[in-house]
């Protein structure tokens, strides 16, 4: 198909078809790539930054624990309403502009909240921060799908899992130091330069990848988008609160506005995409792999989100750990999890899928059973193994699972299949915590409550089996799930026309 078939107008920067040795990336994209690796990883640092700053915020602002929450909720409801229309604004404006209006707009949300007078003032810049870290990891992995040739992309997104997974890991522990020592509005302060470095390598020198459209932005599609995944994620995130005495009724009208909002988006979607003017266009479901990825990725992240909320707790609450010395308990897991990224994805060049996803299912599955037998008696190092063990089998599988499904995509249709992974982890995280967290509470009332450990152990286990179950199921999927090259087509024949 060619530009003129598309409405797309070519930009100046490097494309895949110029190669002339396979696997090689030119020094320049891979400048491009690094400037977007920095800027993904400040980003997702700082979103993981301010839970631990919760009861500095209820002390120093005068707000209730409800209202600090906020800090943290606004953030996701953010990411869960832009992510999704990421894929119609990376086609509709260049690599440089997204990653400048990404940049400035984390940049000054940073600045806001480091200079926030009160509650108001910190949540309204957490929220101009969340729109520009929305952008960043959906800009990064369609740019890694344009500019990294087949033989390289199992390599370099596995560098993707490592700002996946380090900065989540990095970002408790430094925001417990800085909060020791010098307040909340450092963790702003620090943030915030790198941010502006980040700015300007990127101003100075990157440069733009792809194509873009001229297509209109359709502003009922952003409403409806808002409506609906905005309503789920709010809706999911508060399901936790039934087993604390909260009201059924906000719930249920949250929910019933996102499935509403969400059924009328994708119908939206499918009668714009007729003319390539989605904000979503959904024919990236016409792939099989990419379809099976992401049921697969789906069911993962359910698991994994729901499990390390449950598992801190259980380290805090049964175990008697302090929450420093829970968090590293933790911590070997995550950074695991990150730096075998790239190691997983050469072997994904070499070897395809199912070398990786299936040790890596059943090791999750097996991990998540495990944890399902722990008491008040069990050992911390028993704990921090399976964890560790457990993070081992999904760095098996997400690196392939979002390598195999972007790359079984025609290019233009990565931007729109990174928007897809990127909300698929959000409503499956926020879906995965409401689930387990609702049984956990419910069983740990019904013992006695967080004072008796017993009940939380009991809890721990009870919640857990939830997620043993749907870890199980994904075993099958990765039998199912292939490389696309190894099917002897592409892209091309794996993807609806």
């Amino acid at each position: 198909m060619s530009i003129a078939d598309t409405g797309t107008t070519p930009v100046q920067g490097s494309s895949p078809t110029r190669r002339t040795a396979p696997g090689v990336i030119p020094a320049k994209d891979m400048a491009v790539i690094w400037v977007l690796l920095a800027a993904a990883f400040v980003a997702i640092l700082n979103e993981t930054t301010m839970g631990m700053a919760i009861p500095h915020l209820i002390t120093d602002l005068g707000i209730t624990p409800i209202a600090a929450q906020w800090v943290t909720s606004a953030f996701m409801l953010t990411m869960a309403v832009v992510i999704p229309i990421t894929g119609f604004l990376l086609r509709r404006f260049t690599t440089r502009q997204m990653f400048l209006a990404a940049i400035t707009l984390f940049s000054i949300g940073t600045l806001l909240a480091a200079l926030a007078t009160g509650f108001p003032m910190l949540l309204g810049a957490r929220i101009v921060q969340a729109s520009g870290t929305a952008v960043m990891m959906p800009l990064l992995m369609t740019t890694i799908m344009n500019l990294v040739p087949t033989a390289s992309r199992g390599r370099m997104m596995g560098r993707v899992s490592i700002v996946i997974s380090l900065a989540p890991a990095i970002g408790p522990t430094m925001s417990g130091f800085l909060l020791d020592h010098f307040g909340w509005r450092a963790i702003f302060v620090v943030v915030l330069p790198i941010a502006l470095v980040a700015m300007f390598i990127g101003w100075r020198w990157l440069t733009n990848v792809g194509e873009t459209t001229r297509a209109p932005i359709d502003a009922l599609s952003i409403v409806l988008s808002a409506f609906g995944f905005g309503g789920l994620v709010y809706g999911l995130s508060q399901i936790g609160s039934l087993g604390e005495g909260g009201s059924w009724v906000p719930l249920a009208i949250s929910l019933a506005v996102g499935v509403v909002g969400l059924g009328l988006f994708l119908w939206r979607q499918v009668l714009l995409q007729k003319n390539d003017d989605a904000l979503l266009d959904l024919r990236v479901f016409a792939s099989r792999d990419f379809s099976l990825s992401m049921a697969q990725m789906f069911l993962l992240s359910l698991a994994f989100f729901g499990a390390i909320t449950i598992i801190p707790l259980f380290l805090q609450d049964a175990l008697e750990l302090k929450a420093l010395d829970a968090g590293l308990v933790i911590l070997p897991g995550a950074l695991a999890m990150g730096l075998l990224g790239p190691f997983i994805g050469r072997i994904y060049d070499s070897h395809g899928t199912r070398i990786l996803l299936i040790p890596g299912s059943i090791l999750a599955a097996a991990m998540l059973w495990l944890f399902t037998t722990l008491t008040v008696d069990s050992s911390v190092w028993l704990v921090m193994a399976a964890q560790t063990l457990l993070s081992v089998g999904l760095a098996l599988s997400f690196t392939p699972l979002f390598t195999a499904a972007l790359a079984s995509l025609k290019p233009k249709f990565y931007s729109y299949g990174s928007a897809v992974v990127g909300t698929v982890q959000q409503v499956a995280g926020a879906a995965g915590i409401a689930v387990m967290m609702t049984i956990f509470t419910a069983s740990v009332n019904a013992g006695g409550g967080t004072e008796v450990a017993g009940a939380v152990a009991a809890g721990t286990r009870t919640s857990l089996t939830i997620g043993a179950i749907i870890a199980t199921v994904t075993i099958v999927g990765a039998f199912l799930i292939r490389k696309p090259e190894d099917d002897g087509g592409g892209p091309a024949e794996h993807m609806g026309h």
